[in-house]
């Protein structure tokens, strides 16, 4: 009867971990990118734990030493090197791409904008609506330039790029003018007619960026090329 029970006991505990197998390799993923903040980023910093990739918290939030980790494993494995976790890169790490897929492919236009309204809050809060339009702008126009990362991730946290990336002021909540504003820029208006660089001239710059072909100004900012 004892080992009946023993038996039993392993046959339970076998069956529960391959239910947490399964669930973890097959269950639908969601997108997640600085800032995220749920279960998946810390089944993602388990798993990139096991593999040498990162050495910080398993805190579930999405931060600076997960979103290098994220980098470094892109890197090694051929992805698009651009920190965000999608198809392919949960794919790469052992989950059901087909899964990630369908619960990701409806959102990843929706979790852009975010990133772009975020930005858009940093940097042209209290600006008109066309001024944050066009600090869109000038993201969306980096991406599409041959001199900047090729992807929205890549722009904004490119070293030194944003000052409100390294003092937290892009991880506040953006309005829902903010979001208006970015799907703006998305869906095509670019008041800056190209621009790939804005500052307030108000505010301490380097005195290289008034080398630039000066385009407009628009509220605060000025816009160039």
């Amino acid at each position: 009867m004892k080992n009946k029970k023993i038996i039993l006991t392993i046959l339970i505990i076998l069956i529960l971990l391959t239910g947490i197998y399964f669930s973890e390799s097959f269950a639908a993923r969601r997108l997640l990118y600085y800032g995220s903040r749920n279960s998946d980023v810390s089944l993602l910093q388990r798993k990139l734990s096991q593999w040498g990739y990162y050495r910080g918290w398993i805190d579930g939030v999405y931060g600076r030493d997960t979103w290098l980790a994220v980098r470094n494993f892109q890197r090694r494995n051929g992805l698009r090197v651009d920190g965000i976790v999608g198809p392919e890169t949960w794919a790469a790490l052992g989950f059901s791409y087909q899964s990630v897929a369908v619960a990701s492919s409806n959102v990843t236009r929706n979790d852009e904008v975010e990133l772009i309204a975020r930005l858009i809050h940093a940097e042209a809060r209290g600006e008109p609506y066309e001024g944050q339009v066009s600090v869109a702008s000038v993201l969306l126009n980096r991406v599409e330039s041959a001199s900047f990362p090729n992807s929205i991730s890549g722009v904004i946290y490119q070293p030194l790029a944003f000052e409100s990336v390294s003092n937290g002021q892009f991880n506040l909540r953006p309005t829902n003018e903010n979001v208006r504003a970015a799907r703006s820029a998305v869906n095509g208006w670019d008041p800056t007619y190209g621009a790939l660089f804005f500052w307030n001239p108000s505010k301490p710059v380097n005195e290289w960026i008034w080398s630039r072909n000066i385009i407009r100004t628009i509220g605060s900012h000025i816009f160039a090329r």
